[in-house]
């Protein structure tokens, strides 16, 4: 991982940790670790595994995507197009599944949409 995302994951988690008025130590222990562990965490000195971020992320009631949000390289772009190909995917498989003539029912559908788009 990344020393500029270590940073980065340790700003979220100190921001969301103060909002909430939490101590460090009260963080620890609510993960199992020390303090000081919640103090490098956030300096960036070490790397946040992703079973830690989970667990803290469940503690602080956020969703894991807060940790990255802001981060340079996350983008929400990268995740809409890891769904456009999780729902082609999904798509794909459906459409296997069916029989003929229900995939001939598809077609027709599809066919009429693009002879109206056509005629607009």
């Amino acid at each position: 991982m990344s020393a500029q995302l270590n940073q980065h994951l340790g700003k979220k988690l100190r921001l969301k940790r103060t909002s909430l008025g939490l101590t460090q130590t009260q963080v620890a222990q609510a993960i199992n670790v020390t303090f000081q562990q919640i103090q490098k965490y956030e300096k960036g000195t070490n790397g946040v595994s992703s079973a830690r971020l989970l667990q803290l992320a469940n503690f602080l009631k956020v969703p894991i995507k807060y940790f990255f949000e802001d981060y340079q390289d996350f983008a929400e772009q990268n995740l809409e197009n890891v769904s456009k190909n999780l729902n082609y995917s999904f798509l794909v498989k459906i459409f296997t599944d069916l029989d003929m003539s229900e995939k001939n029912k598809i077609f027709e559908v599809l066919k009429s949409q693009t002879s109206i788009k056509k005629a607009i």
